[in-house]
């Protein structure tokens, strides 16, 4: 067996393929205890950032493929130039409004979908609130038909802009599930699961949302952090390294 270090302790390669790997465990699936548990660590977390409707729309698209500090950098750029608007960006320079987005990254695919989206919004709504005033399946339908928009960016939206009760699903919240439940969903099964196991309120999606990304930032890594993390308890890739931690012990103490 081959031991490698990870967090504060030693575990082998085989225990990550076990941690991946395990039997789903439907019964175990408590959607409600991660939330109070990771709530109880982290407080209320009063997420998405932004001032306007607008804003949030604007950061949505912009984070993709990246971290919010950047995106900050490129909003900050669209204020100081009058670009954080939805009409502003559809009438904007394409290479002002890649120059403005660049600290984003992939600046100029986000600069076109930002236009692109902006340009769709004003010619077949006039507003964006007025496109926003959909119900949410409507709503969603039609965003996913716009070019650059997949389902995160179309959720974020309907629930931090239009403030409409669907869960947004992350790579963090995939992640997540899979290590403690040993279950990887695909995107709409695990938002339909979560959203069958709580109660349907847009104030507790966004905490909730909020609490995954906070664990996947601090803990819950590429290389977890499990000593310290809030659902280590009940984790079973926390269990699986542990287990390998007790058998690497022992192959040391025998080859010594």
């Amino acid at each position: 067996m081959k031991v490698m270090k990870h967090g504060c302790f030693m575990v082998s390669k085989e225990a990550k393929v076990k941690g991946r790997n395990a039997k789903p465990l439907s019964s175990s699936i408590d959607f409600n205890w991660m939330y109070k548990a990771m709530r109880k660590r982290f407080g209320f977390l009063d997420w998405w950032p932004g001032e306007t409707t607008d804003e949030i729309v604007i950061g949505a698209i912009l984070t993709q493929q990246t971290n919010w500090k950047n995106v900050e950098k490129a909003i900050a750029n669209l204020k100081v130039h009058g670009l954080l608007s939805i009409k502003a960006i559809a009438n904007a320079d394409p290479y002002i409004l890649e120059r403005m987005v660049r600290p984003s990254g992939y600046y100029r695919q986000k600069a076109a979908r930002l236009r692109n989206f902006s340009q769709y919004v004003v010619g077949n709504h006039g507003s964006l609130r007025r496109m926003l005033s959909q119900d949410a399946q409507s709503l969603r339908k039609e965003l996913l038909g716009i070019n650059g928009i997949g389902k995160e960016t179309a959720d974020s939206i309907i629930l931090y802009a239009s403030e409409k009760p669907v869960f947004v699903i992350d790579a963090y919240t995939i992640r997540i599930v899979d290590r403690v439940f040993g279950i990887e969903y695909k995107y709409d099964k695990l938002q339909a699961a979560i959203e069958n196991s709580i109660e349907r309120d847009v104030k507790l999606y966004k905490d909730f949302h909020a609490q995954f990304v906070e664990l996947g930032k601090r803990y819950c890594k590429k290389e977890p952090v499990c000593s310290s993390c809030p659902l280590s308890a009940k984790c079973l890739y926390n269990r699986h390294l542990l287990s390998s931690f007790d058998e690497a012990q022992v192959t040391i103490k025998n080859y010594n």
